[in-house]
Formats: C-alpha cells, structure tokens, sequence
C-alpha cells in the first residue's frame, strides 16, 4: 500500500462541462426488473451481492444511454449487469478459469442453441435474445467483435494478476481499452439509436479520435476513482495510478496530477476532432452526430455516476465530491436498500 495516507483528485467533472450528462427517465422500473432479472439466477453469496448492488449499475446506465426507449433501456441493463457478474466472477479466477468463464459468455453471444447449462450461459441467452429482436445486423456483428476483444483481455488481466505483473503504460493501455469493457458497452450504441453506420464511418481518422478519445476519458476516469477500492481489495495492478507510480516512478499525487492533465488532453482532443470531422452525406451526418453524443454521455455520464453510487466512495462519496479528497482506507459502504 502506498506510504500516502490521502490523495487529490484531479476536478474531472469540470474538465468534462461541455459533454452532455442526463439521466434516463425509464431508469427506476427498468433497474428494479433489470435487478430482479440479475437476482434469478442466485450467482452470488449475500456478501457479494450487497457489494454488487452497492455500486447501482443500472444508475450508470441511465447516465450513459439517458436517451433510450423502454426495451432498449432495460437491455443494457441488463448487459451491464450481465458484465459486472462476469468482472467479479473473473476477478477472483486463475488465467485458465478467467478463460472458461469467458468462453462460455462467447459462445452462448455467438449462438443462440448452444448452452452448457450453467447460469451465465443461461444469463447471456436471456440478454442476446432481447438484443437481437431490433439491433441491426452489423451493429451485432460489431458489438460480438468487441466482446471477443474484451474476453481475451479479462484472461490476459487475470494472468498478470496470477504472476504479480504489471505492464508499461503504451501497454496497459491496450489492455485496459478492452478488459474495462468500455467499447463493448459503446457497441450498444448504435443498437440503442437504431442505426447501422457504414463502416467508412468508423475507419475515418476523425471520428476515430473522438471514439477512441471517450473510450479513454472513461477508462482513466475509472481507474483513479475506482483506485482505493481496488488497492482495499488486492486488485490495484490492473489500474492506470499503479502503472504510473510502478513504472513512471510517481508518487500517488503525482500520479492522480498526471491523469488529470491527460484527461484535459483527451478531452481537447476531441473537441479538436468534432470541428474537422468531415461529411459523410445527408443519409448519415445525423446518425453519425446520434453516435457521437452517444459517446460523449458516456464519457460524462461515467463521472457523475462515480459520485452517485457507494461503490468507489464509500458513504462518504458527497464530501470526497466537494473536497476531492481521498482518503486510502476502507470503504464504509452504506446499508444495502431493497
């Protein structure tokens, strides 16, 4: 643990004032039914379960899809939902346990006949049936590329856990694009809207910048607020403040300086590319803006929601908003409400 007793926050949430942030007026009656869903299936013990709900997944949700209808709504929750029981099922697991866990997600996504019996297979039929009623043919196509990328990163996570490695950080950066399953959850997208761009779309250097821009502002931001949490858990080494102090050679203050001026960067980085991005004809400039306020209420939505929920903060998540200051001890997590 570091020598620190304490750290600053870089004040994320300012940097962030020109994305868009809303929340989902469908949210309350789909979590309940998104949270019923989940607690069917008994995947957890008591303990693991009041932890699990803490963190109100499905209040993430309503921050980063605030504009989907009903059905499309309680999909992702339970998607998001669905992941956060692969994280802490995986989290706990050898390389090779990481990789049949993973496996069975994969092939329950890829074919709809095919089960091992098991809960997440089971869980995983459930959500693919609901998200192949109206998503378009490649935004499926996509989105279970993207679900392979993040399967193989878990696994690889979960083997440099085993061996107490960690990675540079042009590496780590790879990895933790995938394993945080942020450009799976991004994949949900165009699913959400309804729309299925072109591939040109997606390959064009500009829209590609403000993409992968929004993916990492909601990776850094994840790992600094998630950082005492995870270091409380034995879990630190799969986190952007651990690379920089390991390898980098940063004390932890410096560390959390460090992300707050890169976020500063990604943000103007994106900013950049939204004024160059060129146009891709009437038939989908106005799906292509769509996209990218989707994106963007990801990149917001995943802050405000950091200091809604108990999950990284702790009971005292209202004073570490106003101060920024974070102490590194143990959470005192709320009592769970049913």
């Amino acid at each position: 643990m570091p020598s620190a007793t304490h750290f600053v926050l870089p004040d994320l949430l300012s940097l962030s004032i020109a994305f868009p942030d809303a929340t989902n007026p469908h949210w309350k009656p789909a979590a309940a039914e998104s949270r019923d869903w989940v607690n069917s299936y008994k995947v957890f013990s008591d303990r693991r379960r009041a932890f699990f709900f803490q963190g109100q997944s499905e209040l993430l949700v309503s921050h980063c899809y605030p504009y989907a209808e009903f059905e499309q709504f309680r999909t992702c929750c339970d998607f998001v939902n669905l992941l956060f029981t692969i994280d802490e099922i995986s989290d706990e697991q050898t390389p090779e346990d990481a990789l049949i866990t993973g496996n069975v997600f994969l092939h329950a996504m890829r074919d709809p006949e095919w089960s091992d019996g098991s809960k997440l297979a089971r869980m995983t039929a459930d959500f693919r049936s609901r998200l192949t009623r109206t998503v378009k043919p490649g935004s499926f196509d996509r989105f279970v590329e993207r679900c392979q990328d993040y399967i193989e990163c878990v696994v690889q996570e979960a083997d440099l856990r085993q061996r107490g490695e960690i990675l540079d950080l042009d590496s780590y950066l790879v990895l933790r694009r995938e394993n945080s399953a942020v450009r799976v959850c991004f994949a949900l997208i165009p699913y959400v809207l309804g729309i299925d761009l072109p591939e040109e779309v997606y390959q064009d250097v500009m829209v590609q910048k403000i993409y992968m821009g929004c993916v990492d502002m909601v990776c850094w931001a994840n790992d600094i607020y998630s950082y005492n949490m995870e270091l409380n858990s034995g879990l630190a080494g799969n986190n952007f403040m651990t690379v920089l102090m390991k390898t980098r050679n940063m004390d932890i203050q410096t560390a959390s300086d460090f992300i707050g001026r890169h976020y500063q960067h990604l943000m103007d980085e994106v900013v950049a590319a939204k004024r160059q991005l060129r146009s891709f004809g009437h038939a989908v400039d106005g799906d292509i803006e769509r996209y990218i306020r989707g994106c963007q209420h990801w990149a917001a939505g995943n802050l405000a929601w950091s200091f809604e929920t108990p999950r990284y903060f702790g009971a005292n998540r209202t004073e570490i908003k106003r101060s920024l200051v974070v102490p590194l001890k143990p959470l005192e997590l709320e009592p769970l409400d049913d």
